[in-house]
């Protein structure tokens, strides 16, 4: 076998485990793991239910203030152990205003815009309760959630708790909400597998949870402050606990262009994160936190994408040496056509679902070497710019 060939598999080998090896090696440890532990439900009295602090950075959520607000009222947890903090620092539309309507939340609010960690590092001195549930504006809870997330924290070896985040749209047919969507389920697959072997590598933005005295203000010009304030607590020696139960919906991008905005600033904050995370790479101090870490994110957002582009390349040049590569260079050129003709079809509001994956899949790699270009150009803002929702 020659070089090209090693370099071609090694490739391949990077792919595949990325995408599809990882959750296959996750699937048989917990089975091994099962084997040895048994599973105990947490079940606690309302008289030990934690005060809780639900903190919603909001940035101009005039339109979503009254349904989230009732969302959180109409929750399944003691009304005197939940309180809400909105920060809505640089607000300048009625979002201050029309939260002054119930008298039981605690507005935070300053005319400069500074980006929403800014808000949140802010809003975090004013939590009085031993646990702070960080959630969107624009997102709505399932009516346990509070109580699933509250319930994971009887725990003592847990310092953060993940929401599962959830994809609706009533138009399930566009691409960006099938693709958003798939996409989605396997994560929460993933990351439900990931929390029984060991710790959750992360949290979900749209509904998460910390024992407020692990939180330690992140810098400001973070862009991916879940990850990150998640992932040091996780340092810390703590459990990074899941509960699909608990979770967020929101609606799917209103198409793949703002999804690929959205993405785009998630791969500049993965870099960003990977970089000031760097001390989590080292297996030997960190062990399985570490492994689930390279494994589920890292590759994710360097060295995949990357193998991706590479892999055609040296694909293209085996071409030659047998019928294999010119079987594998083809199903490959027939991916990336199926891509294009996903977007050429989309942009003309067609739709072919058996064309969503391979769109989809495209868009979120493609999206990397844009974050990476941002990211350093430093050109991507802190500020959020918020997608366009179905």
């Amino acid at each position: 076998m020659g070089t090209l060939e090693i370099i071609f598999w090694i490739l391949a080998g990077i792919i595949v485990y990325t995408y599809v090896g990882y959750g296959v090696v996750l699937f048989i440890l917990i089975k091994i793991k099962r084997l040895f532990s048994k599973k105990t439900n947490r079940i606690i009295s309302t008289s030990e239910l934690p005060e809780v602090t639900l903190l919603i950075a909001a940035y101009n959520e005039q339109d979503y203030v009254k349904a989230k607000v009732e969302n959180t009222l109409s929750l399944n947890y003691p009304k005197e152990k939940l309180r809400q903090i909105w920060v809505t620092d640089g607000s300048n539309d009625e979002t201050p205003e029309r939260l002054k309507a119930y008298p039981e939340i605690e507005v935070l609010h300053r005319p400069e815009r500074s980006g929403k960690i800014a808000a949140m590092n802010r809003g975090v001195r004013f939590v009085k309760t031993p646990i702070v549930i960080f959630s969107d504006a624009n997102t709505l809870l399932g009516k346990e959630s509070i109580m699933k997330i509250a319930e994971m924290f009887s725990n003592p070896k847990v310092g953060c708790v993940s929401g599962e985040k959830r994809i609706f749209n009533a138009d399930e047919e566009a691409a960006s909400a099938a693709g958003e969507g798939i996409y989605w389920k396997y994560e929460s697959t993933l990351k439900r597998w990931d929390a029984e072997l060991y710790s959750a590598v992360g949290a979900a933005g749209e509904l998460f949870a910390i024992r407020t005295e692990l939180f330690n203000e992140v810098e400001p010009d973070t862009l991916l402050d879940d990850f990150i304030i998640s992932l040091r607590v996780a340092m810390k020696g703590y459990k990074i606990d899941y509960d699909p139960d608990a979770y967020a919906i929101e609606t799917a991008s209103a198409n793949v262009k703002e999804e690929l905005k959205r993405k785009i600033r998630i791969a500049a904050g993965g870099i960003q994160s990977v970089i000031r995370l760097y001390p989590l790479l080292n297996i030997f101090k960190y062990g399985m936190l570490s492994f689930q870490y390279i494994s589920h994110r890292v590759l994710r957002w360097t060295v995949t994408p990357l193998s991706l582009l590479l892999i055609l390349v040296v694909n293209i040049f085996l071409a030659s040496v047998s019928e294999l590569y010119v079987v594998l260079l083809g199903l490959q050129i027939l991916f990336y056509i199926s891509a294009l003709l996903g977007w050429f079809l989309e942009n003309r509001k067609m739709k072919v679902k058996l064309l969503f994956v391979p769109y989809y899949f495209f868009i979120m790699n493609y999206a990397v070497f844009m974050g990476f270009g941002r990211y350093l150009k430093k050109s991507q803002s802190v500020n959020w710019e918020r997608a366009k929702r179905g």
